[in-house]
């Protein structure tokens, strides 16, 4: 079991917790990795791939100990993933290093409605040398528009935009609006455009993988017999 960067942050964040996180089935027995129902625990299946990309996930508050957040899956997949919490007055320093690092070509994804027209990209373009890190700002909708706007240190980065042209097939929470996809749903639109479709692919059936499993162990039922896991499996023959 890799132990990556949400892993890390989730075991911080509860070490400093002054009380007991009380998520909607916080009874039940959990994995410690996949945050699942523990009968339902999907880490095994977790496929293995290989990237150029790299993610930063900006976690609002307690994001990271809800079972249904979706930024942990960029991290089972992305090895190049870290996760910091976001503090509108005292941002990590760690953090302010990586997204000066001139290895990195940072890109803060977020809806283009929301930034100045000089600082939407219509695709992923890099100068020499330089790597992708897609900054995903991981939190409820009301929480990212937050974020992204009081986040200063930000707005030196292009902004890179998607138009989803499906409703999101995530069930775990309520949306707004049908077109407002779970974060791990909006990294694979990304690396699509990026021009890694194959690991966009991947990483679609990863959620799928954890939607269903998660869904079913709400619901206390078995999966179906097709399932998603059966199709991860059949993409990773092809990989």
């Amino acid at each position: 079991m890799r132990i990556h960067a949400v892993h890390k942050l989730y075991d911080e964040r509860l070490a400093r917790s002054t009380k007991p996180f009380l998520a909607r089935g916080g009874k039940l027995e959990r994995c410690g990795f996949c945050m699942l129902r523990a009968t339902m625990c999907i880490c095994a299946s977790k496929p293995v791939i290989n990237s150029n990309a790299a993610f930063l996930l900006v976690m609002y508050d307690d994001e990271v100990l809800k079972p249904s957040n979706t930024g942990r899956l960029i991290a089972d997949l992305f090895h190049d993933t870290y996760a910091y919490i976001w503090s509108r007055t005292e941002p990590n320093p760690a953090m302010l290093s990586l997204l000066a690092d001139p290895q990195w070509q940072p890109y803060v994804v977020f809806p283009a409605e929301y930034a100045e027209p000089g600082r939407v990209a219509e695709q992923v373009e890099l100068a020499p040398g330089k790597r992708p890190l897609f900054v995903m700002l991981d939190g409820s909708w009301a929480e990212a528009k937050k974020m992204f706007r009081k986040s200063p240190y930000l707005n030196g980065f292009p902004v890179l935009s998607i138009n989803p042209e499906k409703p999101s097939r995530y069930q775990v929470r309520e949306a707004s609006k049908a077109n407002q996809l779970g974060t791990a749903e909006v990294a694979a639109r990304i690396i699509d455009l990026y021009g890694e479709s194959k690991n966009a692919e991947v990483l679609d059936l990863w959620f799928d993988v954890f939607r269903e499993s998660y869904m079913a162990g709400k619901m206390n039922r078995m999966l179906p017999e097709h399932n998603a896991k059966i199709d991860l499996a059949l993409c990773m023959t092809e990989y």
